[in-house]
């Protein structure tokens, strides 16, 4: 099913980010922020962002780590992108910076230390990516000795994979960065908190991006632990406001909503997916980066904060030379 949502605008080159702000002379958290709340758009850096905070605002971050999920082959590259609970993964192939499509059920890609086996479309009506049997069983070991960071061609080099990483990663799993907790620095961090803004963690494991062909976000495993459900539910019934960092912090708590409204402990997979038609019932703003034109993000941004409003951020991105992608710029979207 191809999903489009209603926010529209055209993504120069000059707006790709194509390295990370550290090879730009900048500090993590000195990416510039625009801030949406109301009518009100505000242009300012990604540190000074306790300014928009308050005590009691609980941030909401993903402690997924990013694993070095592409592998070379003598003929193409293998993104992994998420295991299965059998022992299979789904992968996309790829010819260069392409996605191929003419993959076939039984083809051996042969990969480092063994080949991998194609073994049915992941969705009935895309061979973009697909079920296969994996060279060896460990894979994230597998990974380690032979994957580099998922990359597209916008950014012109290979970076090093602690640039894929959030000061938030704990647990290794995720295809792609969960980049919209990139900015934060181990120093903000601490200033938010000596200033009473909470921070809780959640779990949920990226596969690879499907941005650029208006496919609706795969199935993807989360976990939302007790700890972290109680403390939700305590800053919303005293009034704080519950602000995830990046679509994925979203999907994992709306994927937690008990039949009361209340959250609750949960793990597993999620295929939840958000749009101005099935809004979120728990968070009150979004800190994200900046997605391509058409990409499936942009129903869950229009979720949270309205069509005409993200229409309206994306504009002033575009007119104020934000920067885009995992290496860009940063907004925070407050309901």
């Amino acid at each position: 099913m191809k999903v489009h949502p209603h926010t529209r605008f055209d993504l120069p080159d000059a707006l790709n980010a194509h390295e990370p702000p550290e090879a730009r002379g900048l500090s993590r958290d000195q990416v510039k922020l625009l801030v949406a709340e109301g009518s009100t758009v505000t242009h300012t850096r990604f540190d000074r962002l306790g300014e928009h905070l308050r005590p009691g605002d609980l941030l909401l971050v993903n402690t997924s780590g990013t694993v070095p999920a592409a592998v070379d082959g003598p003929s193409l590259t293998v993104h992994f992108s998420t295991p299965l609970d059998d022992g299979t993964w789904i992968v996309e192939l790829r010819n260069g910076s392409a996605p191929m499509f003419d993959g076939t059920a039984g083809t051996r890609v042969e990969l480092p230390e063994g080949s991998l086996t194609l073994l049915a479309p992941y969705q009935p009506e895309s061979n973009r990516l697909w079920i296969a049997k994996p060279p060896v069983a460990d894979v994230l070991g597998y990974l380690q000795r032979n994957g580099r960071p998922i990359t597209y061609n916008y950014v012109g080099k290979q970076w090093p994979l602690a640039s894929y990483q959030t000061v938030f990663a704990r647990e290794p799993g995720s295809a792609e960065m969960p980049s919209a907790a990139r900015p934060f620095s181990f120093e903000l961090v601490s200033h938010l908190t000596s200033q009473g803004v909470l921070i809780a963690p959640i779990l949920l494991h990226c596969g690879v991006s499907s941005q650029e062909s208006h496919e609706p976000p795969t199935p993807e495993r989360y976990d939302v632990p007790a700890h972290t459900a109680r403390l939700v539910n305590w800053v919303k019934a005293n009034g704080g406001r519950v602000i995830a960092v990046g679509t994925t912090a979203v999907r994992a708590i709306e994927s937690a909503v008990g039949a009361d409204g209340t959250v609750i402990p949960a793990h597993g997979w999620t295929d939840l997916v958000l749009g101005p038609d099935n809004q979120p019932q728990i968070v009150d703003g979004l800190i994200t980066g900046w997605h391509a034109p058409e990409a499936s993000h942009l129903l869950l941004l229009e979720s949270v904060a309205g069509t005409q409003r993200v229409q309206r951020v994306y504009d002033a991105a575009v007119q104020d030379h934000y920067l885009w992608h995992e290496f860009g710029d940063s907004c925070l979207l407050l309901r």
